[in-house]
């Protein structure tokens, strides 16, 4: 019986999985004999072959392919959100997909502790051979940042060159083609700017709200009035009220809000932002439970792209410290500067700070907890 199945076994293998027959194979289907031939050793080629090259090539390789599969998720999301009216169902599918890029981020963060087993000694090695290669030339990744709603005035560009003037042809089009079209920031904001609870019937949200933050303020300086602090102690710590009282204030009014956009303080449109901040403040309600995860996810994925900048950076500075980079950029001072200024989401982040305890929510009317929840009629 074993001799028999054996010989089955290898007719079917003979027959059916062989790689020049026209069945499907695993080394055809994932194109295995290029990919793995495509680690091609710019120091064998000079005659002097640095091992640690292949490390290099393959974790860069490796970004790139999950770069691909970012855009791939990303791509998929904008045509959902470009719906004027998006299925519920269809939101669970973004969210879904969200978590699948924050979790290939968390994977491209881990790489570089990969990376970072080489030495300095090792990359010097084989450094001088790279340039003018830079991996500020990564067209998937600048495309990731176009998309996510990175605009060009907000860019941290090196001797002021428009970053797209670091491809040519169909490659520098295509990002032509990018900036000019919606990005995800963009139809995220219009979303937001549809939901309509904002005003319903007779309830304002708005001037609910900013009741309930004059109430919790009030009660706040009534605790520290009642307290055994020293008075300097108290007017300082009434004085960071106030200045609190302002930024809710300044955040509230629609017309002061409309001048930090022009400022370049802020990019969500007012009625996107208070949207955002409902979300955020009723994300029990069950209608309001997979928004609320989409815009954490956007929060989380903008925190995940900086952090692998930041360890980006670190390492760049351990292993060249102030040396340019091979692409004629500042090096670690450039990776600095996209830390700080490459934010995509900011907007949605600082929601965090308009956040008030539960006890002092307004009270949904009932219609408006109807529809935003699970309500059963006989």
């Amino acid at each position: 019986m074993f001799k028999t199945d054996c010989v089955l076994l290898l007719l079917y293998k003979n027959n059916f999985m062989s790689e020049k027959s026209s069945s499907l194979h695993y080394i055809n289907y994932l194109a295995l004999d290029k990919i793995l031939d495509a680690q091609n050793l710019v120091s064998k080629e000079k005659g002097d072959e640095a091992h640690e090259e292949m490390l290099f090539i393959i974790i860069h390789q490796t970004y790139e392919l999950w770069f691909k599969q970012i855009l791939h998720e990303l791509d998929s999301a904008k045509k959902l959100f470009k719906a004027d009216k998006i299925d519920e169902s269809n939101v669970g599918v973004i969210v879904n997909r969200m978590d699948r890029v924050n979790k290939i981020m968390t994977t491209l963060v881990g790489q570089v502790d990969i990376l970072e087993t080489m030495t300095p000694l090792d990359f010097l090695a084989f450094r001088n051979h790279l340039s003018p290669a830079s991996g500020f030339q990564s067209h998937q990744f600048r495309k990731l940042e176009v998309i996510l709603g990175l605009k060009i005035e907000k860019r941290h560009q090196p001797g002021g060159c428009p970053y797209h003037s670091h491809f040519e042809g169909d490659k520098k089009q295509e990002m032509l083609n990018l900036e000019d079209g919606d990005s995800l920031f963009y139809l995220v904001e219009k979303w937001l700017e549809r939901i309509p609870f904002l005003s319903f019937e007779d309830f304002d949200f708005i001037k609910k709200y900013e009741h309930a933050v004059n109430e919790m303020l009030e009660k706040e300086i009534a605790e520290i009035k009642s307290t055994d602090l020293t008075e300097q102690d108290k007017a300082l710590r009434i004085r960071m009220i106030d200045e609190n009282r302002k930024y809710f204030e300044r955040v509230l009014n629609e017309e002061e809000h409309k001048e930090a956009i022009i400022k370049g303080e802020t990019k969500l449109s007012y009625k996107a932002t208070m949207s955002a901040l409902l979300i955020n403040l009723y994300r029990d309600l069950p209608i309001l439970h997979l928004p609320y995860q989409f815009l954490r996810s956007l929060v989380e994925l903008d925190h995940k792209i900086s952090t692998w900048r930041f360890r980006h950076m670190q390492m760049v500075q351990k292993m060249l410290g102030q040396k340019i980079g091979t692409g004629g950029s500042a090096g670690q001072e450039y990776l600095k500067q996209t830390v700080d200024r490459h934010k995509f989401f900011a907007d949605l982040a600082n929601i965090a700070t308009l956040m008030i305890s539960r006890a002092y929510l307004p009270e949904l009317p009932k219609k408006i907890k109807d529809k935003l929840g699970f309500s059963y009629v006989k």
